[in-house]
C-alpha cells in the first residue's frame, strides 16, 4: 500500500516545528510587495499567518495577533500624526471622524488590496474554503500585523512609508470636508433607534475673554464622553468625537 501524500495547500507551506512558512520565492514577492526587506524575514512569514494556520500550535506565539496589536497603534500614530501636519486648521472634532475612517478594519483591508498581499497570508485549508482571503477582517488584521512587523524590525520611518504606499489611494480620495461629530453621533443614535445624544456643560473655567467648557456627550445606555473647549459648540464637537470612537472600537 503505498503511503498518502501529503496534503496541499495553495500558499501555506511548513518550517521547522510544523510552524507556518512560505517559499524562499514566494517571501522575496511579499516583500516587495511591502516593499521593504526584512533584516528577521521571520517576522513577516508571522505577520501573514492567519491563527487558523497554526492548527495546535501556540497561536499566540505563531500567528499574527501579538503583532496585529502593536501595528494597530503604530497606525493610530502615524495616520494621526500625518493628519495633525495636514490639517493645521481643524479641531479634534474635525480630525477624530477622519482619523477613524483611515484606521477601521476596511481601511486595512483595502491598504492590503491595494498592495495584492492578499495573495500572501498563510489560511488553514477550512479557512481558505470559507473565503477568509477575501475576508475584510482577516486582510485587516493582517494589515495591522505587517505593520507591526515593519515597525518592530526597523522602525517607525519604514512603517510610516508602507503606510504612505499601502494607504495612497485612500489618501487622495479623503473627503475635504467631513460631516460635523454631532451630527455623526445624532444619525448613530437614531441609526440604533435610540434617544437624541445629550449634552451638559460640567464646568467652566477661566477668564470672560479665554474660557474653558467642559461637556459631557452621552446617548442614553451606550455611554458618555467628556471633552474640553474655548467655546460651548467646540467642546460639545470634541466630546462628540470622542463619544463616537469609543462606540466604534
Amino acid at each position: 500500500m503505498k503511503p498518502a501524500r501529503p496534503k496541499r495547500t495553495r500558499l501555506r507551506g511548513k518550517g521547522k516545528n510544523g510552524a507556518p512558512a512560505l517559499s524562499d520565492d514566494r517571501l522575496k514577492a511579499a516583500q516587495e510587495a511591502v516593499g521593504y526587506k526584512f533584516k528577521d524575514s521571520q517576522l513577516l512569514v508571522r505577520a501573514l499567518t492567519h491563527p487558523s494556520a497554526v492548527g495546535n500550535g501556540d497561536a499566540v506565539r505563531e500567528s499574527n495577533q501579538r503583532l496585529e496589536f502593536l501595528g494597530d497603534r503604530v497606525l493610530n500614530l502615524v495616520i494621526a500624526e500625518r493628519l495633525m501636519e495636514r490639517r493645521k486648521m481643524e479641531s479634534e472634532g474635525e480630525l477624530a471622524p477622519r482619523l477613524n475612517r483611515l484606521v477601521k478594519k476596511g481601511a486595512c483591508a483595502d491598504a492590503v488590496r491595494h498592495l495584492n498581499l492578499q495573495e500572501f497570508v498563510l489560511l488553514s485549508d477550512g479557512e481558505e474554503a470559507a473565503g477568509g482571503r477575501t475576508r475584510e477582517s482577516t486582510l485587516g488584521d493582517a494589515c495591522e500585523a505587517i505593520i507591526g512587523a515593519i515597525f518592530k524590525d526597523g522602525g517607525l520611518s519604514p512603517a510610516r512609508k508602507f503606510i504612505e504606499k499601502a494607504w495612497a489611494p485612500q489618501f487622495a480620495s479623503a473627503p475635504a470636508e467631513t460631516k460635523d461629530p454631532k451630527t455623526l453621533l445624532q444619525e448613530w443614535a437614531q441609526g440604533h433607534g435610540l434617544p437624541l445624544p445629550d449634552y451638559d456643560v460640567l464646568s467652566r473655567s477661566g477668564p470672560d475673554h479665554e474660557p474653558i467648557y467642559e461637556i459631557e456627550a452621552k446617548v442614553e445606555g451606550r455611554g458618555s464622553a467628556v471633552a474640553t473647549g474655548p467655546s460651548k459648540r467646540e467642546a460639545e464637537r470634541s466630546a462628540a468625537a470622542l463619544l463616537l470612537q469609543s462606540l466604534a472600537g
